[in-house]
């Protein structure tokens, strides 16, 4: 199986970060985290977006706050899904983030989820290696299964609570 590589700007974006770090836990996903800056140690992110096809990753999960040209320098360098974390800011709330990862030109594609939506990137993540990976898949329909479970328990709850009224 692949590997799947989170990369974050700054040690701050832990916090955010380490909701992915979870979730690929929880499908089984082998998986690498590094500080890297576009701005600080560009020459450090290009290489290692260079050579993470070789090095057995599927995806690259990138977070970054403010300006966050991060996923676009990773995705500039490989032709690995990169999948970007906008991660929120004191300054405009994430929004300068979110542009920032969202509006790549043509031929340089970024995934974007939400400000600070870690978890999600991480099942997207999964779903592009279940792909080619039928236990991943499997995985993906049980936590698709429970999900529904879970709102139907929630709303048979509800009615017994409007019911009482």
């Amino acid at each position: 199986m692949k590997k799947v590589a989170i990369i974050m700007g700054s040690d701050s974006d832990f916090p955010v970060v380490s909701k992915a770090v979870s979730k690929l836990k929880e499908f089984g996903v082998e998986y690498e985290v590094h500080v890297m800056s576009a701005h600080r140690t560009p020459d450090a992110a290009i290489k290692f977006s260079a050579d993470a096809k070789k090095n057995g990753f599927g995806v690259i999960i990138a977070a970054a706050g403010m300006a966050a040209h991060l996923a676009g320098v990773l995705a500039a360098k490989t032709t690995l899904p990169v999948i970007g974390i906008p991660c929120k800011s004191a300054q405009l709330d994430g929004m300068d983030a979110l542009l920032a990862t969202v509006m790549m030109p043509t031929g340089i594609p970024v995934a974007t989820v939400a400000v600070d939506g870690a978890a999600n990137a991480a099942i997207l993540a999964v779903e592009m290696l279940a792909l080619s990976d039928d236990s991943l898949a499997e995985k993906l329909e049980n936590m698709k299964a429970d999900m529904e479970k879970g709102v139907a328990e929630k709303d048979k709850a509800m009615q017994a609570k409007v019911a009482e009224l």
